[in-house]
């Protein structure tokens, strides 16, 4: 009597999980932007701010402008008297998203940008300096507009052969930097513009 029961019990079982995953996975709706997270888990809303050009803000949330692109005072050893980008005011672990679509073409440290990540979009290279050395791209990845392809990097970091940068400590930094930020610069045929002109 006892296995007459518990038989039809397991049959119901069976079948109440089975429509809870079938619902689930075919019933419930989500968001593309849910699939912009690097970890593979749903990531929190990111507010896109895209400029007239169609073009997306690098660091959501950031928008401050430590140093503009052109002559300038450099701010330390090694860094250029003319700035060949935007250096963006964000904190360490801040996300960094593609601007637009396009393919990952360099993702390594690069002297004085340090820990860096370049998108390409047809003739133009979008290049983010300073970033986590914790790479979420690779080169050859195709990602899409406000996708996260990175994080802003720390000020210090260590283990990298060659690196010719430190801080007044003697600490190995990120390139040429004082502290953490986003550098950002724009190339169009090979030859840096004002990413400003973009985000009109």
């Amino acid at each position: 009597m006892s296995n007459g029961f518990f038989l039809p019990f397991k049959v119901l079982i069976f079948l109440i999980v089975f429509i809870i995953i079938f619902i689930s996975v075919f019933f419930i709706p989500i968001s593309p932007d849910a699939f912009y997270s690097y970890d593979g888990s749903l990531s929190q809303n990111i507010v896109i701010d895209i400029s007239s050009s169609g073009y997306a803000w690098p660091s959501p949330g950031y928008t401050g402008i430590n140093s503009y692109f052109g002559y300038r005072t450099s701010p330390t050893a090694g860094a250029s008297s003319y700035h060949s980008g935007l250096d963006i005011a964000a904190p360490e672990g801040s996300k960094l998203i593609a601007v637009t679509s396009g393919q990952i073409t360099f993702a390594s440290f690069l002297g004085g940008g340090g820990y860096t990540i370049t998108l390409t979009s047809g003739n133009i290279k979008f290049t983010y300096c300073h970033v986590s050395p914790h790479y979420i791209v690779k080169v050859g990845d195709y990602v899409v507009q406000g996708q996260v392809i990175g994080y802003v990097g720390p000020k210090n970091v260590y283990g990298v052969k060659g690196n010719q940068y430190f801080d007044e400590n003697g600490n190995p930094t990120n390139g040429a930097t004082t502290g953490p930020h986003l550098h950002f610069g724009v190339r169009v045929n090979g030859e840096y513009i004002d990413p400003l002109t973009l985000f009109n």
